[in-house]
């Protein structure tokens, strides 16, 4: 189950349980000021879940791929999060953007510096995968068939955890 539905629904038995403690208290409440207070409370208990409830998710399920490929192809990226089996290599691609074509080339570049590699997406196991390839240092590092783990029109987290027991990876791009 996905953490953000475990966090949604313990949030609402959490808000359930605040307006049946205010129902109980307002039962027992022995004066006028008390019960409009405990009816104020309970009114904006009520509002604030309906109102976290409706909220507009920016976020695209991650089992598709067509919609990873169209948002990469929406700009230039930038990484501002990659992790190698627990050390943080992010350093390694400061300046750089990343341009990832329809014809499934991408090319990195910082100032008069550019690096090619190419890119493609599909299916694995039901999750949608990100497959970068790069031949030079640093961005062969990048050469990995990534795990889409969160998506929307200005990020792209990617996760890519090692067959060989070496650990897992983390790679984010942010549109620029």
């Amino acid at each position: 189950m996905n953490i953000n539905k475990i966090k949604t629904k313990t949030l609402l038995t959490l808000h359930f349980t605040n307006i049946l403690d205010c129902i109980i208290n307002y039962n027992n409440a022995k004066n006028d000021t008390m019960k409009n207070f405990i009816k104020s409370t309970t009114l904006a208990i009520i509002m604030m879940v309906s109102i976290s409830s409706c909220k507009k998710d920016d976020s695209t399920s991650p089992n598709s791929s067509s919609s990873i490929s169209t948002t990469m192809q929406s700009g230039k990226w930038r990484i501002t999060f990659y992790e190698d089996s627990g050390n943080n290599e992010t350093n390694h691609f400061t300046g750089y953007s990343f341009q990832f074509n329809s014809n499934g080339t991408i090319v990195a570049t910082n100032g008069g510096n550019s690096t090619n590699g190419t890119w493609s997406n599909g299916n694995d196991d039901s999750q949608t995968k990100l497959l970068l390839n790069f031949t030079s240092t640093p961005f062969d590092e990048l050469s990995d068939d990534w795990h889409v783990i969160q998506q929307n029109s200005s990020i792209i987290k990617l996760e890519d955890v090692s067959g060989g027991g070496s650990g897992t990876d983390y790679l984010t791009f942010e549109k620029i």
